[in-house]
């Protein structure tokens, strides 16, 4: 049954899993000072500290649970909440007198503050903030920001992007940079509260400070939810705002941004050069191109340098020949960037060109590289299309013989079957590229040939059976055969089977014991077949009985009717 707040025991399950909802059962005991609200719930649980949890319904009527416990952090639906979300159903009868009560303080206190006088107001606001650190520092900086001191503005932003007090071990971990996020995210409503109060000109200059602040410390942050570059985000958009507002200096305006954009360390934050056109005019405007070609030609190989260029020529729209003349001077040892032109040409209908760069790519990739596989497929996407499927399975030859795999083998056989050429010398020849670079070892675990997985991708599993019998198989290689042939060769499956049960003999843990009971489950489908289900009985009673002292064992061997 769904109660009033919205959800129901299977809710909880479903958000927490399995694992964490019973868990959550013995922590119900442990939840205390239970409110239950208009809008939220909230409650403390003691476990290894006394963890505050807060649950709420979303915007599409679902449940939604926040724990500052390390797991709850990570964004999960911890077993503190489900402990909170019973306890709330185990009262579910008066969860509408409560929310109706709840919804009545809230009013009462709404009518009380509005009937203060401005001093009772004023007094009242004093006494909490001796009491509330971090919103006497909010409004000190509402405050500084109200007022015409730009100095104590910057220094209440700068200190709030001071990552010091959340890097217990020089670095924001993951469990602190949501508390962090959140008070950096107070810098950028101080900067934007100053460009609304008439200050654009100062929020120009702190916005730099500021980012350029994050900039230095970003890399030593787990960002892992993003919160920071929203961060970030917010602060380059406050700038653009000020900007937009206080119109600064457009050449100064262009060297700071082609600056900051050419500097490594200021990743954090996504700024599009094209977005300050209107603040940089045309003035502005040239001396950030001329400042970007500098730079690219300087150092052309750069990352920033070639992007901004690359960015700069799309806006000006200059013609595909300046594009592949910036790519060109930096060509990835993969053929990466020969695609990248390629692709280029081709958009400018240029496709005899686009085909030449490809397959230049595919010659100049350098030794010891994989060619980059969409290059690959781009040029034979381009040859089946001009029903070049000879020069398809070409390509696809050279490349198995230059990197041997499965992969590569099945890119062979299907171009090579399109051409009709597949059955016979190419096949053959594709084999012996596959059982040279693997020698023959007996009773390998691990580093099985790609002959054999060939093998049994084509299903040719007395092919591939010799080729395991003559030590070109793994143990993974071996068990996938023998599950193959086990209807046909029930023997030759069993025979497999029992020579990989043996060693797991000797091995403790749940995973070996889960591997031991799915190899004898295989072992008794083979005796079946062979109607020979006396012997397989025999032979589990004598290993229950060699591991009988292994007791989640025997209950996972029950577990499984063995």
């Amino acid at each position: 049954m769904t109660h009033a707040l919205g959800f129901s025991e299977k809710d909880l399950r479903r958000l927490a899993g399995a694992r964490s909802f019973e868990r959550g059962l013995g922590y119900l005991s442990a939840v205390s000072r239970l409110e239950i609200g208009d809008e939220a719930i909230s409650a403390v649980v003691d476990g290894s500290s006394a963890y505050e949890v807060e649950l709420a319904e979303d915007a599409d009527g679902g449940l939604n649970g926040w724990c500052d416990c390390p797991y709850g952090q990570e964004g999960n639906f911890c077993k503190h909440c489900v402990a909170v979300g019973l306890a709330v159903l185990g009262h579910a009868d008066s969860v509408p007198e409560q929310r109706s009560a709840a919804a009545s303080r809230r009013r009462l206190l709404d009518a009380w503050l509005e009937s203060r006088t401005r001093e009772e107001l004023v007094a009242l606001v004093r006494e909490q903030l001796a009491d509330d650190r971090n919103l006497r520092r909010r409004l000190e900086l509402r405050a500084a920001a109200a007022g015409e001191d730009t100095s104590i503005v910057r220094e209440r932003i700068l200190s709030l992007l001071d990552t010091r007090p959340f890097a217990r071990y020089g670095y924001v971990e993951y469990a602190d940079a949501h508390a962090y996020g959140r008070q950096a995210a107070e810098a950028v409503t101080a900067l934007r509260a100053l460009t609304a109060d008439g200050r654009a000109a100062d929020a120009v200059d702190v916005a730099r400070e500021a980012l350029q602040a994050l900039g230095r410390t970003y890399g030593e942050i787990d960002d892992s939810d993003g919160l920071i570059g929203d961060v970030a985000t917010g602060l380059a958009e406050a700038h653009l705002e000020a900007c937009r507002t206080a119109r600064p200096d457009s050449a100064e305006t262009a060297e700071w941004l082609v600056s900051w954009l050419l500097d490594e360390m200021n990743d954090a934050a996504d700024i599009d050069l094209f977005d300050y056109r209107e603040v940089l005019g045309d003035r502005g405007l040239a001396r950030a191109r001329a400042l970007v070609v500098a730079a690219w030609r300087a150092n052309p190989k750069g990352w920033a340098e070639k992007y901004l260029m690359e960015r700069l020529l799309k806006a000006d729209g200059d013609g595909v020949d300046a594009l592949v003349e910036v790519h060109r001077a930096d060509l990835a040892p993969n053929g990466h960037t020969h695609l990248v032109i390629a692709r280029e040409l081709e958009t400018a209908g240029r496709m005899g060109e686009a085909l030449e760069w490809a397959e230049r790519g595919l010659r100049e990739t350098v030794s010891g590289w994989a060619p980059d596989d969409d290059l690959v497929a781009f040029v034979c996407e381009r040859y089946q299309r001009a029903d070049r499927l000879a020069d398809v399975v070409a390509v696809r030859r050279d490349l198995l013989r230059a990197r041997p795999s499965l992969a590569a083998y099945q890119h062979l056989r299907t171009a090579a079957r399109a051409a009709g050429t597949w059955e016979g010398a190419e096949r053959t020849g594709a084999l012996d590229v596959l059982k040279a670079v693997a020698r023959p070892k007996a009773g390998r675990w691990y580093d099985g040939s790609p002959l054999v997985d060939a093998l049994i991708d084509d299903n040719d599993l007395q092919t591939a059976w010799q080729a395991a019998a003559d030590g070109y198989a793994d143990q993974q290689q071996w068990l996938a055969l023998a599950d193959r042939i086990r209807d046909r060769q029930p023997a030759d499956a069993l025979s497999v089977y029992l020579r990989w049960i043996e060693p797991l003999r000797e091995q403790t843990g749940d995973d070996v014991y889960e591997r031991l009971a799915e190899l004898l489950l295989s072992a008794r489908a083979c005796h079946r077949a062979l109607s020979t289900e006396d012997q397989f009985l025999a032979y589990l009673a004598a290993l229950r009985a060699d591991q009988k002292r292994k007791r989640k064992l025997m209950v996972i061997l029950d577990r499984h009717g063995l």
